[in-house]
């Protein structure tokens, strides 16, 4: 539509407009996977700090080569601009059609407008991002489908990580033990007491962890002082130092430790455990020892998921970075005890 002698400086400016979304889709694409990973519908991922200043400066490996497989993907099956338009135009009228119903739910159910303000503001724009969205299905067949191909599997695999997850959670609570009644009866004879502090993680609060009963069983002593931790991911971007840990005293040295973080918070355990100085635990971190519960799914026939499900789910849980380096753990003081469970 250019002059021929506009061409080169066009070329130019496409280019540069090209470099800059694709910088800007590669870093949101960091942040979104951080932030559904904190709010539980994917598995830990490494993640690198690219900054001392700046905590929203991360890289993903994981995520960053697979959006090069997938690009590589589009090019060798489209192999045009031309008839790579049909799958772009699906892929962003689809998202302006979600943004509009998510902008609905934020105004009406975040903000608390009324109903008929609300509808009348998301209305108009709905339709025009519905006509567009519904005319672009005209070319579903011509290359429309690989976006929803793309969005449906990243779907099933958000959701079957948060149902198996769940299902995890579940078959842990079923086999589990009150932590309270287990310590009373623990030191009613209790085993012998070694210097030092004992960090045991755990996903759900008051039962017991299977790396303590492990540790109970093959080694046969208790530190001096014992820290319960459960890490909790909120749906709020940020949790301020003031409001992120909770403790309560279960005896005996023993403490049950909450940890809340935003989703935009980046999460480091030892600095978070730093906090509880001054509250009558004395944490040394030259002898202060992290055990972790390294959970092996194995999937059965029941009720619950599909079977397929639960084998994608046990691979997807194998395959997670382990929970020592997403705590940002040191890893000379990190002890891992495993167990199988059923789901």
């Amino acid at each position: 539509m250019a002059p021929e002698w506009l061409t080169l400086p066009l070329v130019g400016l496409a280019t540069m407009a090209a470099v800059i979304a694709s910088q800007a889709l590669i870093s949101g694409a960091f942040s979104v996977t951080k932030q559904v990973i904190q709010l539980g519908y994917l598995p830990r991922l490494q993640i690198r700090h690219t900054s001392t200043k700046d905590t929203g400066q991360i890289y993903m490996p994981f995520v960053n080569w697979g959006l090069f497989a997938m690009i590589v993907l589009a090019v060798v099956l489209f192999r045009s601009s031309s008839n790579l338009a049909a799958a772009y135009g699906i892929a962003v009228t689809l998202d302006m059609t979600i943004t509009t119903v998510l902008t609905f739910f934020v105004i009406r159910y975040g903000w608390g407008y009324p109903l008929a303000l609300c509808i009348a503001a998301t209305g108009f724009f709905f339709a025009i991002d519905i006509a567009f969205f519904s005319s672009n299905l005209l070319k579903l067949f011509q290359g429309g489908w690989f976006p929803i191909l793309i969005g449906g599997a990243i779907f099933m695999l958000m959701t079957t990580w948060k149902d198996g997850r769940e299902q995890l959670n579940q078959s842990l609570r079923d086999t589990s033990i009150d932590l309270a009644s287990f310590l009373e009866s623990v030191f009613v004879s209790p085993p012998a007491r070694v210097d030092g502090t004992a960090v045991f993680l755990t996903a759900q609060p008051d039962i017991v962890p299977n790396a303590l009963m492990h540790n109970l069983k093959h080694n046969k002593v208790l530190h001096q002082q014992n820290l319960f931790v459960t890490v909790r991911s909120h749906e709020v971007p940020w949790i301020g130092m003031d409001k992120r840990l909770s403790v309560e005293p279960l005896g005996h040295d023993c403490w049950q430790v909450t940890l809340n973080y935003g989703f935009k918070n980046d999460i480091n355990l030892p600095k978070a455990l730093a906090l509880l100085t001054g509250r009558g635990i004395d944490l040394n971190p030259m002898s202060t020892s992290y055990f972790l519960s390294r959970d092996i799914v194995t999937p059965t026939l029941g009720q619950g998921m599909a079977l397929w499900r639960e084998k994608l789910f046990a691979q997807m849980h194998h395959s997670a970075t382990g929970a020592a380096e997403f705590l940002n753990l040191p890893s000379n003081a990190v002890v891992e005890l495993g167990s199988k469970v059923e789901i």
